[in-house]
């Protein structure tokens, strides 16, 4: 035997003797579902691989991965910040007050989630600015009532 004795097993029950060519048939059969299966089971895991991959850069660019909170809204936030940015885990830090909201227009109504940030802060710890398709980020102004919609959002109330 000069072969690895799998490859002596897999052969031998694949080859048809005289009479029972319909084991051999079985056999050959199953080895290709068997392959099949495992391919598939490839390509399947690899494209979860990418897209989990895909998503969570997309998701964590956006969410951030650590908030402060408090009880009462911070008056100098600046100096909270500069506490947190001692720790060397800490890339960057931003103010945001959050509150929910209700969107309408002719009778369509969607619940939406409000975000108040520092403009100039915000391209720090967010990748917003880098997929707003219409206007800029910077173009808010602190004082002034300007917002940034999401596309799914703007296309069902059709704004521009």
């Amino acid at each position: 035997m000069f072969r690895p004795l799998p490859i002596f097993i897999g052969a031998r029950y694949t080859r048809a003797k005289r009479r029972n060519h319909f084991i051999s048939f079985i056999s050959m059969t199953s080895m290709i579902g068997l392959s099949l299966g495992v391919l598939a089971m490839i390509v399947v895991l690899s494209v979860m691989n990418g897209f989990q991959r895909e998503m969570s850069s997309r998701i964590l660019g956006l969410v951030p991965h650590a908030a402060i909170l408090g009880a009462q809204p911070l008056d100098d936030w600046r100096k909270v910040a500069e506490q947190a940015m001692r720790n060397p885990a800490v890339m960057a830090a931003a103010p945001i007050t959050e509150m929910e909201g209700m969107l309408s227009y002719k009778g369509a109504m969607q619940p939406i989630q409000v975000s108040g940030i520092d403009p100039d802060e915000e391209g720090k710890v967010s990748i917003v600015g880098q997929h707003i398709v219409q206007g800029r980020l910077q173009a808010l102004q602190p004082g002034e009532f300007g917002v940034v919609i999401g596309e799914l959002t703007a296309r069902r109330f059709r704004l521009n």
